[in-house]
């Protein structure tokens, strides 16, 4: 049976448009016209894409880690449905390299069972530095060898999508090279390296880097590190918007400097979707406190954000509500390839659509 809705506003992925109308038949929509028909349903609010979420270190209670298997996988995605995300990167954390590839092997079995939201996988580690570990543990950072470059040239033949976080400190320009030629999406994070260096890794074929500002060398007039390389280059970078791992005026400094490339992530861990106020990570305490995750000593680990709150700050940072609203859907989407199905509304594409209120406040998904 289809269902015409018209909502106050549609955000179509790149514009929001007033007086349009969506038609839905089942999972899909059939049309986006101009005009509401007769019997249309008024919808109060917006009516978007759902989110498209690049990091996502849990959620709905669980972390992805040693433990994790495809029907947690699937658990996790589903907690971030009922956050408003159509598809996410269930993301990896350093960890040992059986836990690297028994999370490759179950994101793999979950993809290929269709999980609904799986978008692939981001494995954030542990080829990192460990000068800037953050809430990493540094005892398993490890400069990249042989094997570890097989194992993600491998996966990123049987996953839809392979995110991979690495630092130029614990990798060659060969291997960099060697993963984007194998598919893999190489994205610079947990960095202390130079401006050169990091020029040097993006030609060598990286094309993002992870949570802009956080864990990284930052920008100083006469070594502008890895923040100068991407506000002054070209390369995508992930912005972690809840006021706290990013100043708002640092967000509004990065969003004049870059019109086009930066996009939203949660960057959420275990507690996202629930009313957890604690949780373990590697044998450490993680403690949810005031909208922030910290560990006992106060440093920050992941973040306590839903995607809407972060568009809500992005605006606030001077963002307009269209170009904040693709931050967290087309933008990312098209970054991963994904764009065909996510992140905008149009005719044949899936109906996995959000409402927000005027105020970008998320209502929920939209109900079949």
């Amino acid at each position: 049976m289809t269902r015409i809705l018209a909502p106050d506003l549609l955000f179509d992925g790149t514009e929001l448009h007033e007086g349009m109308a969506v038609a839905i038949d089942g999972d899909r929509i059939t049309s986006v016209t101009r005009a509401a028909p007769k019997g249309a349903e008024p919808l109060p609010g917006i009516v978007a894409p759902g989110f498209v979420d690049l990091q996502v270190n849990g959620g709905g209670g669980l972390m992805v880690g040693a433990d994790t298997d495809a029907n947690k996988l699937a658990h996790i995605c589903a907690a971030h449905r009922g956050l408003g995300c159509a598809g996410v990167l269930p993301t990896l954390i350093t960890d040992r390299a059986e836990v690297t590839a028994s999370v490759i092997e179950a994101t793999i079995q979950a993809a290929r069972a269709g999980t609904p939201g799986l978008l692939g996988l981001h494995l954030e580690g542990p080829h990192l530095d460990p000068r800037r570990a953050g809430a990493h543990d540094p005892a398993l950072i490890r400069p990249m060898q042989q094997d570890d470059l097989a194992r993600l040239c491998a996966a990123a033949r049987d996953l839809p999508v392979l995110m991979v976080t690495l630092a130029p400190e614990s990798v060659t320009p060969d291997q960099i090279a060697q993963l984007t030629h194998a598919g893999v999406l190489v994205s610079l994070g947990h960095s202390d390296c130079s401006l050169e260096t990091a020029r040097a890794s993006f030609a060598a074929g990286a094309r993002l880097a992870t949570h802009l500002f956080n864990a990284m060398s930052q920008m100083a007039h006469r070594a502008p590190g890895l923040v100068g390389a991407v506000l002054s280059g070209e390369a995508h970078a992930g912005l972690i918007a809840d006021g706290v791992h990013v100043d708002p005026a640092a967000l509004s400094v990065a969003l004049r400097a870059r019109p086009s490339g930066l996009f939203l992530v949660s960057d959420c861990m275990a507690v996202a979707g629930s009313d957890m106020d604690s949780f373990d990570l590697h044998g450490r305490t993680i403690l949810r406190r005031e909208g922030r995750l910290t560990l006992p000593d106060g440093t920050l680990a992941g973040a306590d954000l839903r995607l809407d709150r972060a568009i809500q700050n992005i605006v606030a940072a001077g963002a307009d509500p269209a170009r904040a609203l693709a931050m967290a859907t087309s933008i990312p989407a098209a970054l991963i390839g994904a764009d065909d199905r996510f992140g905008r509304v149009a005719p044949g594409r899936r109906a996995d659509l959000i409402v927000l209120d005027h105020d970008l406040t998320l209502r929920g998904p939209l109900a079949a």
